[in-house]
């Protein structure tokens, strides 16, 4: 499986960049990837249109935007660039903004990069400072494979047992849990897995990881599967889009948070 570190791209790193706005700051990213032959421009500018047609949902966490676009024939390679500006630049989020790093992504497919998502989630919620101070490309790469050693050593460690929630009486209007938590974002493969990849670590600490599934998925898809689904969890700019599905749509701003999504289900499972 992909790592952070294998994905990216020896030499796609800027780590005093320059952008007036968040158009450059995108294609600065997406030029370093350009130069190293994984992608086309075409990409590029696919990666600023999809916020220019859908708003900043790409900034998943403060300071931090997850450029990328679907997959498509402008991608040669599954990569990333890593580009830390020296002057912040504002994408439009509401509370986000605004942005001094931009990670731009490129996939072939929307399977091959789970485990490095799940990498990165973790990476900007518990060492950003780490990240913030690097000032090479060895020192960020040491910072990438330590979150994957963290990783591996936390997979074989027995799980801690999980702090028993506090049970209330049973609402007279509440309904049977579906068993299904949908995380939505524009294409399904990028912000969407940070948000997945956050929500099922605070479920396992909750120790309901076993009884809810949870499945990353595109607007289209949720549209048509909300159904399925005791609720979704996305951000402002794609629950605008999404309308009346039918379940409730919850916002989340800080997709690497465990405090906000612990409050969010706290809230939608009236615990």
């Amino acid at each position: 499986m992909a790592t952070l570190d294998s994905l990216l791209v020896p030499g796609a790193v800027e780590l005093h960049g320059a952008a007036d706005n968040w158009r450059q700051a995108i294609r600065l990213a997406g030029s370093l990837l350009e130069e190293a032959g994984t992608i086309t421009a075409d990409y590029t500018e696919a990666m600023v249109r999809s916020v220019e047609e859908t708003g900043p949902y790409i900034v998943v966490a403060p300071g931090f935007a997850f450029a990328h676009a679907r997959p498509s024939e402008a991608v040669k390679e599954t990569s990333l660039s890593w580009v830390r500006l020296d002057e912040p630049v504002k994408f439009g989020h509401d509370s986000n903004d605004p942005v001094d790093l931009v990670v731009a992504f490129a996939a072939r497919n929307d399977s091959e990069h789970l485990q490095a998502m799940k990498q990165l989630a973790k990476l900007l919620a518990t060492k950003r400072d780490e990240l913030n101070r690097v000032d090479s490309e060895e020192e960020l790469r040491g910072v990438l494979k330590g979150t994957s050693a963290s990783e591996r050593r936390t997979s074989t460690a027995a799980p801690a047992a999980a702090e028993a929630r506090p049970t209330k009486q049973k609402a007279t209007d509440s309904v049977d849990s579906k068993g299904k938590i949908l995380t939505v974002c524009g294409n399904g493969l990028g912000t969407s897995l940070f948000l997945k990849n956050t929500l099922e670590q605070v479920l396992d600490e909750w120790g309901w990881g076993p009884y809810l599934n949870v499945e990353a998925t595109d607007t289209i898809s949720a549209k048509g599967r909300a159904s399925e689904a005791d609720f979704l969890l996305t951000s402002g700019e794609i629950a605008a889009t999404l309308g009346d599905v039918g379940v409730p749509v919850y916002v989340i701003q800080d997709f690497t948070s465990m405090s906000e999504i612990d409050g969010a289900l706290c809230e939608l499972y009236d615990i």
